[in-house]
């Protein structure tokens, strides 16, 4: 199960590459909290991105889950470096034994010291080019599309992104 935080579903959305994870079997879910910043606020502001992932909910490519305020969430709020939508994403992923999908490195960091696996936006990409879903060249156009709406890829990255998307094609 893959439980996804706001810049993946936001990227993705933004260069209507959604659509990809409906090859992925296992649940996509999306914490409320996450939901409501991409979507509802997202909508308010005008973001043809937040239509996208209301679109992709309305499909069932991603379910909205609720999360529950254990213990495990109390904890991670109480971070005041994580937002409360990381925090119910890492939660949710912990409670359900599934990944977390997030790009920010210091959430991702969280959850290896709570021993939570994540994956980010690329893995994502690079998953759906390995079983066939994309082909190398819309894996680089995607990534190269997020990058060019404002998706942050440090060079030595976005290099070993390209020297693995032709390692796969």
């Amino acid at each position: 199960m893959y439980v996804f935080d706001a810049t993946p579903l936001i990227y993705l959305a933004t260069v209507d590459r959604l659509g990809m994870l409906t090859e992925f079997e296992d649940d996509r879910l999306v914490p409320e909290r996450v939901y409501d910043e991409v979507v509802t606020v997202g909508l308010d502001a005008g973001h043809a991105d937040a239509r996208r992932v209301e679109r992709a909910v309305e499909d069932d490519v991603l379910t909205v889950a609720t999360v529950e305020r254990t213990a495990s969430f109390e904890r991670l709020a109480a971070n005041d470096s994580l937002s409360e939508a990381d925090a119910a994403v890492l939660a949710l992923a912990a409670a359900r034994d599934g990944t977390g999908v997030m790009d920010e490195q210091y959430g991702r960091d969280v959850a290896a010291a709570e021993g939570i696996e994540t994956r980010g936006t690329a893995y994502l990409v690079l998953r759906s080019l390995k079983r066939d879903a994309i082909t190398a060249e819309e894996a680089r156009e995607t990534i190269d599309a997020m990058v060019d709406a404002g998706w942050y890829c440090a060079p030595d990255l976005y290099a070993k992104l390209l020297r693995r998307i032709e390692d796969l094609a």
